[in-house]
């Protein structure tokens, strides 16, 4: 008797040990990968992903607070209208203040959220993680969007192809700099009444983007610096017709306040959809080092502010345009090109690479634990010197 009570709680055990375990998919172990086969691994690695980001960041949902090493930055959010067939927008809305009390970047913070309405979508406004006049674009706060963007797509039915960026006044002044830093993140987005400092522009290459400021907006020259970027946007976009899309607003008669005109960038950044795999990347480091943008991969060890990468590909070649670094990663995907042809990457007349690629499911999980978003599991990666 006491021999059939111990086997059974011995199954019992096993069963629910088995039960915890996270279901293995019969793919992960191939050495390669036909296309339909990477289609059914990459929504298998997806719903996985989506239900252990949905359990680790059910209580920062619940408190709407994310906390990351010592930092904590508070959100609140609001839903407007039904949600598409393809899932919700999200826009993330960076307030006013900077280097101020925290009562006063407070205020601007829930000011911030009464102030846009989207017709359809989250709209989201983190409380910056500091008080200084940096409080949107420290390099720790990059992590915290990106966790923003995670949580919404798992919780509020999100689609990461469709999230916006905007800001007003110390808000705009993060647009500047993470819009560039991050476009690879971001469908659009729309700097309101900020400071551009010495960002670089030439990362936005695949952004829509817009730029708002009142004509009178003297403080630190704003006027006059927005105005000066407007015609950069508008000499990259003369000479990449393909890229560089762009509006510049400096409204007649406004000071900083500019009445809600630039209300209208909400709809305008809604017409574009991120495009993950644009034919062409243009990619130049800013205050953050990023060891990915869009397809391409660097060394981290290599990165340094303002070093540049400019690649693209057509049919099934890639091209090395110009780079500052001795080796790049190029990550493929089928929506790119056809795998199940040669493959060719090229730097001026030098061939890098040139045969058959693998379609790997090892580098499916890479990608993912790598960039942790869906659009970029890529099957193929490619590592070349220069």
């Amino acid at each position: 008797m006491k021999k059939a009570i111990l086997l059974l709680a011995t199954l019992l055990i096993a069963i629910s040990c088995k039960s915890d375990e996270k279901p293995v998919s019969r793919l992960a172990g191939k050495a390669s990968l036909t296309a339909a086969e990477t289609v059914e691994y990459t929504q298998f690695l997806s719903e996985q992903w989506r239900d252990s980001v949905k359990t680790a960041l059910q209580k920062s949902f619940e408190a709407k607070e994310l906390v990351r090493g010592s930092y904590t930055m508070r959100m609140d959010w609001r839903i407007f209208g039904d949600a598409p067939s393809d899932g919700r927008s999200l826009y993330i809305s960076l307030h006013g203040g900077g280097g101020a009390p925290a009562e006063v970047n407070d205020q601007q913070w829930k000011n911030q959220i009464r102030l846009y309405q989207p017709a359809e979508g989250v709209y989201l406004c983190p409380r910056a993680i500091e008080n200084t006049w940096d409080l949107h674009f420290r390099p720790e706060s990059d992590g915290f969007y990106e966790e923003i963007i995670r949580m919404a797509v798992v919780h509020l039915g999100v689609n990461q192809d469709k999230v916006y960026l905007m800001g007003y006044s110390a808000g705009g002044d993060g647009v500047w700099r993470l819009a560039p830093r991050m476009a690879d993140h971001w469908a659009a987005a729309s700097m309101m009444a900020g400071h551009p400092g010495d960002v670089s522009l030439l990362s936005l290459r695949n952004l829509p983007f817009m730029i708002w400021c009142g004509e009178l907006d003297a403080a630190y020259n704003r006027n006059q610096e927005c105005a000066k970027r407007i015609e950069e946007m508008d000499a990259l976009q003369a000479a990449d017709p393909e890229g560089y899309i762009h509006e510049g607003h400096i409204v007649k008669g406004k000071e900083h306040w500019m009445d809600l005109e630039d209300a209208a960038a909400v709809p305008w950044m809604a017409k574009y959809k991120r495009n993950p795999y644009p034919d062409k990347v243009v990619w130049q480091q800013g205050d953050e080092m990023k060891s990915s943008f869009y397809w391409l991969g660097v060394p981290l060890s290599q990165a340094e502010k303002g070093k540049k990468l400019e690649a693209r590909f057509t049919g099934n070649t890639v091209e090395i345009l110009s780079s500052d670094y001795s080796s790049v990663t190029v990550y493929l995907c089928d929506e790119m090109m056809d795998l199940d042809k040669p493959i060719k990457v090229v730097s001026g007349d030098k061939v890098l690479f040139e045969g058959a690629v693998t379609r790997s499911p090892a580098v499916l999980r890479q990608t993912l634990r790598e960039r942790e978003d869906l659009s970029y599991l890529f099957p193929v990666r490619i590592d070349v010197k220069l």
